[in-house]
Formats: structure tokens, C-alpha cells, sequence
């Protein structure tokens, strides 16, 4: 009887996690490459925070594993609750791994990044970071001359981590926004009018009060000078009813939510955005090419949404509204600007297209998997728009940034 043909062993399914918790700006973009990985073959369990967003954005997620993590911000000085936090954290992902040990950790910034990170390399797992804002975060700062790379959206950002090796790989984005709807089609799914513009207001994964009021005082000049125009406006959790409120007061066409999930049908619908700059909402309207007018928050760590934002707006991708000194006339003048001038507006989305990566997400996931075979690459070597000496119409750097101290 000859002898048995020798079976190839099973491939094993590597385990990965993903630290993203905290913000929309941590959250969709781990979503968006656990997506990937999971296409690859990976389980992926996605660490978070117990904060409301964090459990919005991952009711949808039905094919990988969830772990909350009791992290809390280092913000008002709360040392001894982060101090808790963070040994908490650390003691609950060693005890997760435990059953389910990983080959890599990614962290994707923010207050639940580093103990999974800590966690992940007591089992021998490999381990990344990814840095979305022009200045990286201080859990990434911490945590980058500890794992084993790093990825960045902005490439200015390389030089700022010192990590082992830094890769800019662009920004991660959900599928929803790698093939955008067609405007009418999606202003008929959100019960617009199909024929007529539509602004899109959004706060990031919070809200933005201040966003709200600007918005609320500039819309009568808005509706003077455009009747037709509607309206999609992303409140947050507080003033969702009074903006509602606002809007029927003047008898304006308008979708008003605290939190949408549908962000790709949203933003396809938009001829144009007001919105913090966040990284990933930043990613977002890139993808789907979507002009808008910056109002970075003013008290973001490092000031990093200022820095975000005027990389956009040096390039000619955006304009920028700084809050401080900002006036409803002055930012119903930078819309009614875009609305007025098609050429303007197309020549935006032309810029826009330079900061969308649609692989982000496939490099990030084949680079994790195969760290060791990964051809090496100068972490200046992006293909992201370089920012233009010039400015756009009608923007003065030195004047926003003076804004904006």
C-alpha cells in the first residue's frame, strides 16, 4: 500500500486588535482596517472606550469582537482617575489576551491606545501606531519609540515620532465612502429635493455647540441669499432639538440628527460642508471630494486641528473659519463664496483628490501581517499633496494663525 500523500498543516487565522476608542476620529478608522484585516482572514477584536460614541459607532459592527476598556482622558488634571484608568485597562486586555492571544496590536491613538499596546507585547505580538493629525497626540508620542512602526496620514508628521520606522500610508476610510452615491440619488434617499444644494454641517462625533450657534445666526443671510438651499446638520447630543427648532421657525428645508450612521450617504447628498477638523472627517470629505469650510476646534490638544486644517487650506483643498473672532456674516460670506462659484468649488474637489489614499486601509492591514517582508521605504515618500506657498482667495495664514493664538 504506498504511502499516505503528506497534507499541508491548516494556515493559522492571526488574532489582531485594534485600540481605537475615545473619538469618532479614533473609531473609524480602526473600523475601517479591521474591515480589511477581517477580508484577510483575521479575527480583529476592537478595544474601546465606554464613552456614548464609542458605543454608537460600533452598533453596527457585527463581525468582530468588542472590548471595552475602563480608559479615561488625561484632561482637568484627573491624574489619579487616568493613573486607575490605565492600570485598569492594562490588567483587563493581559486578561482578554489571555484567552485570545495576539500577533499584532495596532493603536490608533488616544486615552485607550498604550495598554493594549503594553498588554499585546507581554504576549509577543507585533506593534503599530497610526498617527492622524499633523501633531501626533501624546499616547502616540509615549508609545512610538515602543512598537515595532508606525503609520501617518500626514507625511510632515514622520519627523515628529520616534519610532522605529514611520510609513505615511494616508488615512483609513469606511467603505461607504470609497464609491459615493450620486448627489440626487442620495438627497432622494435623505427626503431632499434632488435638484437643489444641499449644505452639510457637522461637528465631529460629539457635536460642536459653537458650530451650531454660527450656523443658526448666519442662516437667514444663508436663505436670503440662497432660498432654495437645504440643509444637513449633524448637531450632537445637545442641541439637537433646538436646532430643529431653528430651522422650522424659518420654514428651511433641513435634516436635523444628533448622530447619523449613514456619514458616506450624508456627505454624498452635500454640495458642500461647514465642519471641525478632525482627521477622519477631513479623510471623509477627501474621499468623497467634498469642498468645505473649516472651523478647527479651538482647544484640541497641541492645537492640532489648526495645523490639520491649514495643511487642507495651503493646498487649495478647503477653506478656514477660525472660531476665535469668527462672525456669522464672516463665515455666510466663505460659504456663499463656494455656493456662487462652481469653478471655485471644482477647483477644491480637484485638491481634494490629492489627500484621498483609497488603499489607506489595505496597506495598513498587508504591512501588519507582513512587517518583516515589507520592502523598505523613506517615511518621506508619500504621495500626499505638498502645501502650497500660495493661499487660496481670500485666506491670510499669518492673520488665522493670529486668530487662532
Amino acid at each position: 500500500m504506498p504511502d499516505a500523500l503528506p497534507t499541508s498543516a491548516p494556515v493559522a487565522r492571526k488574532n489582531v486588535a485594534i485600540a481605537c476608542g475615545g473619538t469618532g476620529g479614533h473609531l473609524f478608522p480602526g473600523i475601517a482596517v479591521g474591515q480589511e484585516l477581517l477580508r484577510r482572514g483575521c479575527a480583529v477584536t476592537l478595544m474601546i472606550s465606554p464613552k456614548d460614541v464609542d458605543q454608537q459607532a460600533v452598533k453596527s459592527v457585527t463581525d468582530m469582537a468588542i472590548v471595552k476598556l475602563p480608559a479615561v482622558g488625561l484632561t482637568g488634571g484627573n491624574v489619579l482617575g487616568f493613573a486607575r484608568g490605565f492600570w485598569q485597562s492594562y490588567r483587563q486586555a493581559k486578561t482578554y489576551f489571555a484567552q485570545n492571544p495576539p500577533q499584532v496590536v495596532l493603536a490608533m491613538g488616544g486615552f485607550t491606545s498604550a495598554p493594549p499596546v503594553l498588554a499585546g507585547k507581554s504576549f509577543g505580538a507585533k506593534t503599530f501606531l497610526h498617527e492622524s493629525n499633523t501633531i501626533p497626540g501624546r499616547a502616540n508620542r509615549w508609545m512610538a519609540p515602543r512598537v515595532d512602526g508606525a503609520f501617518v496620514y500626514f507625511p510632515q508628521t514622520a519627523g515628529l515620532l520616534r519610532a522605529k520606522a514611520v510609513e505615511p500610508v494616508g488615512m483609513p476610510v469606511r467603505p461607504a465612502f470609497l464609491n459615493p452615491m450620486k448627489a440626487a440619488e442620495a438627497r432622494v434617499a435623505l427626503g431632499l429635493n434632488p435638484d437643489h444644494p444641499v449644505l452639510l454641517i457637522m461637528g465631529g462625533s460629539q457635536g460642536a455647540s459653537k458650530v451650531n450657534e454660527l450656523i443658526m445666526a448666519a442662516l437667514p443671510q444663508l436663505r436670503k441669499a440662497v432660498p432654495e438651499l437645504q440643509f444637513i446638520h449633524l448637531t450632537g447630543p445637545n442641541d439637537c432639538q433646538k436646532i430643529q427648532q431653528a430651522y422650522a421657525a424659518q420654514n428651511c428645508p433641513a435634516m436635523v440628527r444628533a448622530f447619523f450612521d449613514e456619514m458616506g450617504l450624508a456627505l454624498a447628498a452635500a454640495t458642500m460642508a461647514v465642519s471641525r477638523a478632525g482627521a477622519s472627517s477631513l479623510a471623509e470629505s477627501a474621499a468623497c471630494h467634498l469642498p468645505t469650510v473649516l472651523i478647527p476646534y479651538p482647544t484640541a490638544a497641541d492645537n492640532h486641528q489648526f495645523h490639520n486644517a491649514r495643511a487642507f487650506v495651503q493646498s487649495g483643498a478647503a477653506r478656514m473659519v477660525p472660531q476665535p473672532g469668527a462672525t456669522p456674516e464672516y463665515l455666510a460670506n466663505e460659504i456663499l463664496d463656494l455656493l456662487r462659484n462652481p469653478t471655485r468649488l471644482a477647483s477644491m474637489q480637484k485638491a481634494l483628490g490629492q489627500w484621498h489614499q483609497p488603499g489607506a486601509a489595505e496597506q495598513i492591514a498587508a504591512k501588519v501581517l507582513n512587517w518583516e517582508a515589507r520592502p523598505q521605504q523613506s517615511a518621506h515618500s508619500a504621495s500626499l499633496p505638498e502645501q502650497k506657498k500660495s493661499s487660496p482667495p481670500g485666506f491670510n495664514v499669518a492673520k488665522q494663525e493670529a486668530l487662532n493664538a
